[in-house]
């Protein structure tokens, strides 16, 4: 079974992605700030990450600068979910070693699952 860490402080959206996850086969750990995101990496070691940006302790921006920092984390692909859609954005995300992008408000949960499959290699 694949597993996912999700990094998402919105509760009902997390719900969501943890209910829609789950019934799609995956196991998943969510996490709600960027600071338990990094110790989760390490514990849980996922296939894939869901990353919001705007997340309380640490941003998403900071958690893939330390992910790709690190030998033991720098291979996991992350998809950025979040609901800053600006170029700037999403490029600063992208350069610092997303793999994906998605803005929340054009997300559906069938086409992340096909990103999930792509990524984890399914």
């Amino acid at each position: 079974m694949k597993r996912i860490l999700v990094a998402e402080d919105d509760k009902f959206l997390a719900n969501a992605y943890r209910v829609k996850l789950t019934k799609a086969g995956y196991d998943i750990v969510l996490v709600s700030d960027g600071v338990e995101a990094l110790q989760k990496l390490h514990e849980f070691m996922p296939d894939v990450m869901i990353l919001d940006l705007v997340m309380p302790g640490k941003d998403g921006f900071s958690v893939l600068e330390e992910i790709k920092k690190s030998d033991t984390l720098k291979n996991i692909p992350c998809i950025v979910a979040s609901n800053l859609g600006q170029k700037e954005d999403v490029d600063k995300a992208m350069g610092l070693g997303a793999n994906d992008y998605v803005v929340k408000t054009d997300l559906s949960m069938a086409g992340l699952i096909e990103k999930i499959k792509k990524l984890a290699g399914e």
